[in-house]
């Protein structure tokens, strides 16, 4: 018995080791550790001052159309990519489907 309580006070001592180690191993410093909150309001803070100095871009709606076809075609390029998008859209669509009398379709 008193073997058992030193072996689970050694197996919490790990633990502790292990989070004490992954505390170490975490910077505080950088954008990425900071709180999402945090994140938002300096982005937000960055884009008022770009639109204030006239360095901000903004789409025009032919550009906002290029961008998007080109992104298109770059994604449709991966043709695995593409047929596990079908894949989900199937089952989406296949379980919002209502039962109807027709028996040819069901499964």
């Amino acid at each position: 018995m008193e073997q058992t309580r030193e072996n689970l006070e050694n197996l919490d001592n790990m633990h502790d080791m292990d989070d004490a180690r992954r505390q170490l191993s975490t910077s505080t410093r950088g954008f990425a550790s900071m709180d999402p909150e945090r994140q938002r309001q300096i982005a937000r803070e960055g884009g008022k001052a770009a639109h204030v100095k006239g360095t901000a871009h903004e789409f025009t709606p032919e550009e906002a159309r290029n961008a998007g076809r080109k992104g298109g075609e770059t994604v449709s390029r991966d043709r695995e990519h593409m047929a596990e998008i079908g894949r989900k859209g199937g089952r989406s669509s296949g379980n919002n489907r209502k039962p109807s009398g027709d028996s040819r379709y069901s499964f």
